[in-house]
C-alpha cells in the first residue's frame, strides 16, 4: 500500500500540517491502493505565500528559460511513464492502453506548448497602441480524477508558458498519480515556489484559495454543479476563470452514414475511459426509419467490447472509479427503466464474475426521448441512450435541447454537408467521422459546459492579461 504523506511547497516535499487520512480504494479489486494524508487550510496558505513570492521573479523569466522547464518536465514524466501507467490502472481502473495514452498526452502537452509559446505575440501593435500580454498572476488549478495527469498538464503547461506561479489542487482520489507528476516537476528544477501542490479535501483547500486576494486565476475541471459554486466564490475577489465542466453530447448519425463504421465509433464514443468522460457521446441520435437496423448494428458492435481487469490486454472497458460512481450509474439505469426506456444490452448489477471491484455492465437503451432524465443528466458512466429523429432539423434541435454544449459528433459520407450542420450545433467542438483529439485546438464548452477554452493560443491567453500602452 502506498503512503501519500507529502505535499509540495516552495520547492520541497514536506509533511502536511493536516493529520486526517483517507484510504484510496482500487476500483480493480476493491482493496486499499494507497493512504492519503490530507493537507489542510494552513498548508494551502503556505502554498499561496510560496507562489506569491515566486510570481514576481518568474513573471520576468525569458521564453528560453520557460521552454527549458517545459522540456525537462516532459523528459522527467517520460522517465516515470511505467510507474504512471501502473498508478493509473491501480488507482483509477483505466485499461493499460488508455493509461499509456493519457499519460503520454500529459508528457507531450508540456513540449507542445513550447512552439505555441515561442510563436505567440506577447507584445503587438493595435491601432495606435502597443498591447502587452502579461501573466495573470498566481493561479490555482483544480483537476479531476478521471484524467489526473492530463488535466494537470493542460493547465500547468500554459500557466508556466505564460509566466504564472501555480498551486495545484489535484483530486484527492488520484493522489498517487499526482505525486508522480509532482516528482517529475521537482526533478525538472523549476525555481522554488513556481509550482506547489496541496492534496486534500476540496472544500477545505478551496476555501483558502478562493478567499485569497493573492490568487488571481482559477482553472477548474469538474462537474457543472461545483463549477458554479467556484464561479460564485471567484467573483468576490474578481478572479479570472476557466471552467471545463459537464457534458451530455449528441452523436448524430446522418441518413447517409455507413452504419458499419458509425455504430462501432458511437460505442467507442460512450464507452471510452470506462464511460467516465465529459465528452462522452451519450445521446445517439439516429434516423427513425433506421431504428431496427441501428439496433442490430449496435448489438453486433457491442460484442467487441470486453469488461474486465484493466491489466488484461484483451479488455477495453475497466471498472468505474469508485463505489460512489458505481452506485450513481446503477441509479441512472434504474431511472431509465422506470421511465420506460427499453434495455437492449447491459443493465443493473456487476458483470458475471466481476463482483469484486467497481465493474458495471456497459448499457444501451432504446425507446428514449430527449425529455427523459437519462437523456438530460450526465451519468458519467458507460450508458448510451438511442433517440430517433424524423429529419435533420429535428436532429439539430434535439442536439441543442440540453443545458450543456461541450461536444457534438457526426457520422456521414458527406463531410461537406456535416460541416454546414456543424455550424448549427451549440458545442465547443464538433467531430465528424472521428474521435480524434487535437491538442492545439481550443477545448471547452458552450452554455453550462464551461467558461473559456484550453489548449494552444487559447490556453496561454487564459493565463494572460492584456495591457494597452498608449504614447
Amino acid at each position: 500500500m502506498k503512503q501519500i504523506d507529502r505535499i509540495y511547497i516552495n520547492g520541497q516535499f514536506v509533511a502536511p500540517k493536516g493529520t486526517a487520512t483517507a484510504d484510496i480504494i482500487s476500483p480493480v479489486d476493491g482493496t486499499i491502493a494507497s493512504r492519503l494524508t490530507y493537507a489542510n487550510e494552513a498548508d494551502a496558505q503556505d502554498a499561496i505565500i510560496a507562489a506569491s513570492r515566486a510570481q514576481a521573479t518568474y513573471a520576468q523569466s525569458t521564453l528560453p528559460e520557460r521552454a527549458g522547464y517545459l522540456q525537462r518536465i516532459h523528459d522527467e514524466i517520460m522517465l516515470r511513464m511505467d510507474a504512471l501507467i501502473e498508478a493509473t490502472i491501480v488507482e483509477y481502473g483505466a485499461t493499460r492502453e488508455r493509461a499509456k495514452w493519457s499519460n503520454m498526452l500529459a508528457a507531450t502537452t508540456f513540449t507542445g506548448f513550447i512552439p505555441v509559446m515561442e510563436k505567440y505575440a506577447f507584445e503587438k501593435p493595435v491601432n495606435e497602441s502597443t498591447v502587452i500580454m502579461e501573466p495573470v498572476g498566481v493561479s490555482a488549478i483544480f483537476t479531476p480524477w478521471n484524467s489526473s495527469s492530463g488535466s494537470i498538464a493542460v493547465k500547468l503547461a500554459p500557466a508556466l508558458a505564460a509566466g504564472c506561479a501555480v498551486i495545484i489542487k489535484p483530486s484527492e482520489f488520484s493522489p498517487w498519480q499526482a505525486q508522480l507528476i509532482m516528482e517529475a516537476i521537482h526533478a525538472a528544477g523549476l525555481p522554488a515556489g513556481v509550482v506547489n501542490m496541496v492534496n486534500g479535501r476540496g472544500d477545505v483547500i478551496s476555501k483558502a484559495l478562493m478567499e485569497s486576494n493573492s490568487v488571481t486565476k482559477i482553472a477548474f475541471t469538474g462537474s457543472t454543479t461545483v463549477g458554479k459554486m467556484i464561479a460564485q466564490q471567484a467573483v468576490r475577489t474578481m478572479k479570472r476563470l476557466t471552467l471545463e465542466l459537464s457534458g451530455k453530447s449528441a452523436n448524430i448519425i446522418l441518413e447517409d452514414a455507413d452504419l458499419s463504421k458509425a455504430l462501432p465509433l458511437a460505442l467507442q464514443a460512450i464507452f471510452m475511459n470506462n464511460g467516465q468522460a465529459c465528452i462522452a457521446g451519450s445521446r445517439l441520435l439516429v434516423p427513425a426509419g433506421k431504428l431496427d437496423e441501428v439496433k442490430v448494428g449496435l448489438l453486433e458492435a457491442y460484442q467487441t467490447f470486453k469488461v474486465g481487469n484493466p491489466n488484461d490486454a484483451t479488455v477495453n472497458i475497466g471498472p468505474v472509479a469508485s463505489q460512489q460512481q458505481f452506485d450513481r450509474i446503477q441509479r441512472y439505469i434504474q431511472v431509465a427503466l422506470d421511465e420506460g426506456a427499453t434495455l437492449i444490452a447491459g443493465g443493473l448489477g456487476h458483470p458475471e464474475g466481476l463482483e469484486q471491484g467497481f465493474y458495471v455492465k456497459p448499457t444501451i437503451f432504446m425507446d428514449v426521448n430527449n425529455q427523459m432524465r437519462i437523456a438530460r443528466e450526465e451519468v458519467f458512466g458507460p450508458v448510451l441512450t438511442v433517440i430517433p429523429y424524423q429529419n435533420e432539423d429535428e436532429a439539430i434541435a434535439i442536439a441543442n435541447d440540453t443545458e450543456y454544449g461541450l461536444m457534438t459528433y457526426f457520422s456521414t459520407t458527406d463531410v461537406d454537408h456535416a460541416k454546414q450542420l456543424a455550424r448549427r450545433v451549440q458545442s465547443g467542438r464538433v467531430l465528424i467521422n472521428t474521435l480524434k483529439h487535437d491538442p492545439l485546438a481550443p477545448f471547452g464548452g458552450f452554455k453550462h459546459s464551461g467558461i473559456g477554452r484550453e489548449n494552444g493560443d487559447f490556453g496561454i491567453e487564459a493565463f494572460l492579461e492584456p495591457k494597452a500602452l498608449i504614447v
